[in-house]
């Protein structure tokens, strides 16, 4: 796992790790990035199936109650069978956008 900061943004950069091994980490250093965007970039891996995106819907959920974007990146899924409770793009950029729009919703408070 490689964690990276970008002003208000943590990126982190799954490699070689289990999908539930992320999670745990993520979950474990929670405190860390807390009061930040979190962007989980899974580009590195194979294959994802809904069940792996789902592993991060408990941390997402968590995530926007406390008005911060959680994204997952990858282009390894189909975006149609991923649940509509967590944000998955296929581009690091798409992120960013996500992000972006979800900051001016937050500040015009919707």
């Amino acid at each position: 796992m490689i964690l990276d900061q970008n002003g208000n943004t943590s990126i982190i950069t799954q490699e070689k790790a289990t999908i539930i091994e992320l999670v745990k980490k993520l979950q474990t250093l929670y405190p860390k990035f807390k009061n930040n965007n979190i962007i989980v970039a899974l580009t590195s891996l194979q294959v994802l199936t809904k069940n792996d995106i789902v592993e991060f819907l408990q941390i997402s959920q968590a995530h926007k109650v406390s008005k911060h974007s959680f994204v997952v990146v990858s282009d390894k899924i189909d975006l149609d069978v991923v649940p509509d409770d967590i944000m998955v793009v296929p581009t690091i950029q798409e992120a960013y956008d996500i992000i972006e729009m979800e900051d001016m919703e937050r500040d015009l408070g919707l």
